[in-house]
């Protein structure tokens, strides 16, 4: 998902796919510690989704 595509997203929608990204996290780690097969990309891409989450709900707490 785009950052364009993300800054459309609700308030609401926005903590849900926060929520969502950071089980896949999880797995991810879960899974690696497991040393089942990993797509090691996954990873940073995960992470660069949360954050940008992250940025637009401070962005708008800031705004309101």
């Amino acid at each position: 998902m785009s950052f364009k595509e993300l800054k459309n997203l609700s308030d609401s929608q926005i903590n849900e796919r926060l929520v969502e990204l950071k089980k896949e996290l999880f797995t991810l780690r879960l899974k690696k510690a497991t040393r089942q097969a990993i797509k090691p990309h996954l990873f940073r891409i995960h992470r660069r989704n949360v954050a940008q989450l992250l940025t637009l709900q401070s962005e708008r707490k800031l705004t309101n």
